[in-house]
């Protein structure tokens, strides 16, 4: 047991250090997550402006 932390501020420090990696990879997970959203949202926008042009094609005939 002479890896586990001594002293309750060790354990504090530990701790701390295992919220700020949980919180940088939330951070992260999250930039990913927006990244994906902007990218599908773009796809969205060029479908339905791709319908709009079908429908007017098929109003024109």
């Amino acid at each position: 047991m002479a890896d586990a932390p001594s002293s309750a501020t060790d354990r504090i420090e530990v701790a701390i250090a295992r919220i700020e990696a949980a919180m940088a990879a939330r951070a992260r997970a999250t930039e990913v997550l927006a990244i994906r959203h902007e990218a599908l949202r773009s796809r969205m926008i060029e479908a339905i402006a791709a319908l709009d042009d079908i429908i007017a094609q098929e109003d024109e005939d």
